[in-house]
């Protein structure tokens, strides 16, 4: 009996599981699966950004709370010494800058928007701390320093290997970070499908290691430190 019912069910389920592949297979024909997909990869996309920016209106301040949960700040400021003059390149809104400067002798900080500078020195101001509105690619610094700092700035400019050549006069220590394409099996998904795979739409580039390693050989530095961590990649070149 038990055995009569299995194979009725077997019996039954069999023409399902046909038409199941058969539609399967009109839709791949069709297009539509492949279309499907990248839809929703891109409502990812869209899920991802809207999040983010809920994230910040529900902390009710300044300061996107991935700062706070990834606390990447930390990392810079374990670097650093307290005699150095330190240069940040694209400082943002000065959140960086603030925080070394409680630690450094002082803080030149650049940042090609002016509404990022004007931000900074009205939230973030220190007396160590001097703002400036520049192009770093372009600038030319009459001082030597002892650090420069490129947090989430080097994805963000085209030619990156002239632009670390250029540093390399001003300082002996460069520090990076700088996020990774492979963070996630989904973000090589969308390259593969050509959907927006990046985090920003201003990056020129979301690195593998061997890609951040070939750069800054190009450019004449050595990686002497590196960690991975929430899908970024932080870096002591020198």
């Amino acid at each position: 009996m038990q055995r009569s019912l299995i194979e009725n069910k077997n019996l039954h389920e069999a023409p399902l599981k046909d038409m199941k592949q058969t539609l399967k297979g009109i839709l791949k024909k069709t297009g539509l699966i492949d279309f499907a997909a990248k839809e929703a990869l891109k409502l990812h996309n869209w899920s991802y950004k809207t999040a983010s920016r809920l994230a910040k209106v529900r902390e009710g301040h300044e300061i996107h709370p991935k700062h706070r949960i990834m606390d990447y700040h930390g990392w810079f400021l374990e670097q650093i010494e307290p005699s150095w003059k330190i240069l940040d390149v694209g400082c943002g809104d000065g959140s960086l800058a603030f925080d070394l400067a409680q630690k450094a002798h002082s803080i030149t900080a650049i940042d090609i928007d002016p509404k990022n500078i004007e931000k900074a020195k009205k939230i973030h101001e220190r007396a160590n701390i001097h703002y400036q509105v520049g192009n770093a690619v372009e600038e030319k610094f009459d001082a030597a320093f002892d650090a420069v700092t490129l947090s989430n700035v080097l994805e963000h400019i085209p030619d990156r290997v002239e632009f670390l050549k250029k540093l390399r006069p001003l300082t002996k220590r460069v520090l990076v970070r700088v996020p990774l394409i492979d963070r996630d099996w989904i973000t090589l998904y969308k390259k593969e499908l050509a959907v927006d795979y990046r985090l920003d739409p201003t990056h020129f580039i979301e690195y593998t290691f061997d890609e951040f390693k070939k750069e800054t050989r190009e450019a004449g530095l050595a990686i002497t430190d590196f960690r991975t961590r929430y899908g970024e990649l932080y870096a002591v070149c020198i």
